[in-house]
């Protein structure tokens, strides 16, 4: 079955939910039931709460109804005709009478004994499906539209697959993921905290996972520094009219912090991106086509009114800090420049064995009103990306809708170690902000001309990688990444005063080392090790204090690794490494 087909199978499955809870719940109003990537969903208002515990009975008589629903069944309906049938539900009136104003087609879709307005896309036969494939997966609530002003309804999800065994291993995936969810191993191991008196979508970072931080970032600028990126600084806010300028008041309207002031009339905003900073850094001073390309790199945070519903722990934040980076070239640079931001991200996610595909998301032609710039400009954009993949041979799927507002973009979908993919790295070509800043540079002609920009993300957001790297290793970070690297664990107190001055000793190196050098147990320090997922667990006695060969227990190797007294800090120092 490919993707098309397990679209279709999943919005038929949506369609046989609505049937199945209209036989028990006759007054429910249906809105809309789509497909979504692990399976399908439906929206309804009822008179009066369902829960988890229905779920079963309706998941049950989808699957008696099954074998009844042999086709799909379409018909064109006038906008007339539609009310006439749904006259009693507000929600899909609502929806005619927008598709009808549009003068969009309206068609009703028939199976067994239930119809819908539908665009269509099902599955030819439900008879022939095997019903094990999918289940209900749980309740939810949901915005009519959307939109938090509009009737909360309840949403029904579930599950689908192609065959019974692929929504085994989704499941079994979920409970997995469920096992290493970051909210939960990053309390456990003092990674981050969030605070009521702070606020919602605000995470602090404790010292163990500001290293996490810091060591991730240095990885990306050791990576980025030999090809000639350069650090700048912004401030984190900025007048209304830099987003007014860029076109970003109006795509993140909604989105944006008011900074409010009593010494100046000027509005002012927490900054929701970072890009039209760094073009006035550009603006700053005339540059020549000599001066081509400018790579301007930072780490900062940018701010987002989500929602408080929306937010997740760091996966979704207020506060997002982004490894961000421009690149402001002449056109005949675009794509070697684009090719080294390529290669920096497969350098950067080689290291964590996450494998890449590529994504070329471009605009949607229908909704030229969604982006900057006339077709023409966005033809160029595309084409020229288009022209880079296939010189450097990758094979990469299309995206239409998934550009930029102001660029199409080239995205890289890592997966993880339990099989999930995120949308992480990318670059981004964008010829409109340039022109909407007018940007200009002396050409070799003497004539001024705009140059291209380029955005690029390495991990992007600091906070949701952090998130993920926890989930990816289920916290058991590689040596070179775990905020402690090292621990001793001492037999007696005789044996601290040796302890104490090996652990200067490596801290000298570099390391991040601790000593655990309480009265508890031997057994008992060496398991709390464990439970923190320390990478290396150093025992100190007699045999380690007289110059005696160490034993060093590795987490998650069952043997320990013998290393000599002469060589300890060497060997660990190699092993705690960036990785190359």
């Amino acid at each position: 079955m490919d993707s098309h087909e397990l679209e279709h199978l999943r919005h038929s499955l949506a369609h046989l939910l609505a049937a199945a809870v209209l036989e028990f719940y006759p007054d429910a109003k249906r809105t809309i039931g789509p497909a979504i990537d692990d399976g399908f969903y439906y929206d309804f208002a009822f008179g009066a709460p369902i829960s988890d515990a229905d779920l079963p009975k309706i998941e049950a008589r989808m699957k008696e109804l099954m074998p009844s629903w042999k086709s799909f069944v379409g018909q064109e309906i006038t906008a007339d005709e539609a009310r006439a049938r749904f006259a009693d539900n507000k929600y899909k009136l609502e929806l005619i009478n927008e598709f009808a104003g549009e003068g969009q087609t309206l068609t009703l879709y028939t199976s067994g004994n239930y119809n819908d307005l539908c665009r269509g896309g099902h599955a030819d036969d439900l008879s022939v499906v095997d019903p094990d494939c999918f289940s209900l997966s749980k309740l939810a609530g949901a915005y009519w539209r959307g939109d938090e002003k509009n009737d909360q309804l309840t949403r029904i999800y579930g599950i689908a697959f192609a065959t019974k065994a692929e929504k085994e291993a989704y499941l079994a995936m979920q409970e997995e993921a469920k096992r290493r969810d970051h909210r939960k191993l990053g309390v456990e191991l003092d990674l981050f905290a969030f605070s009521p008196l702070v606020g919602s979508g605000l995470p602090l970072f404790t010292p163990r996972g500001t290293v996490l931080r810091d060591q991730l970032t240095a990885f990306v600028w050791s990576l980025m520094k030999p090809y000639g990126y350069q650090k700048v600084n912004i401030p984190h806010m900025a007048k209304s009219d830099l987003y007014k300028t860029s076109g970003h008041w109006d795509k993140f309207a909604d989105d944006i912090f008011h900074v409010s002031s009593k010494k100046t009339d000027d509005a002012f905003v927490l900054k929701p991106m970072n890009c039209p900073h760094h073009t006035q850094i550009y603006a700053s001073r005339a540059r020549s086509y000599r001066d081509l390309p400018l790579r301007f790199s930072e780490v900062t945070s940018v701010y987002r009114d989500e929602n408080t519903g929306q937010l997740q722990g760091l996966s979704r934040v207020r506060s997002i800090t982004q490894d961000d980076a421009h690149v402001f070239c002449r056109l005949d640079q675009v794509k070697d420049e684009a090719r080294a931001i390529a290669e920096i991200i497969s350098k950067f996610y080689a290291a964590f064995q996450m494998p890449l595909a590529v994504r070329l998301s471009v605009n949607d032609p229908s909704k030229p009103e969604a982006y900057l710039g006339g077709a023409e400009v966005w033809e160029t954009a595309v084409g020229t990306l288009k022209e880079l993949l296939a010189e450097m041979g990758k094979e990469y799927e299309i995206g239409v809708g998934e550009a930029a507002f102001y660029g199409p973009k080239i995205d890289f979908i890592a997966t993880d170690a339990i099989g999930r993919q995120w949308q992480l790295a990318t670059v981004q070509l964008d010829f409109n902000l340039p022109e909407r800043f007018e940007l200009e540079y002396v050409d070799s002609d003497n004539e001024k001309k705009r140059p291209v920009m380029l955005h690029r993300a390495i991990l992007g957001s600091v906070e949701r990688f952090i998130g993920l790297m926890i989930e990816h290793y289920a916290g058991a970070f590689p040596m070179w990444l775990a905020p402690e690297q090292i621990r001793l664990a001492t037999v007696a107190d005789e044996f601290v005063p040796f302890a104490k001055q090996l652990r200067q000793q490596l801290d000298d190196a570099g390391l991040r080392v601790s000593l655990d050098d309480s009265n508890e147990k031997l057994g008992k320090k060496i398991r709390s090790a464990a439970m923190e997922k320390v990478p290396w667990t150093i025992v100190i006695g007699g045999k380690e204090a007289e110059g005696g060969d160490f034993k060093v227990k590795v987490f998650g190797q069952e043997a320990d690794i013998i290393i000599a007294a002469a060589n300890i800090k060497a060997e660990a120092v190699a092993a705690a490494a960036l990785p190359r």
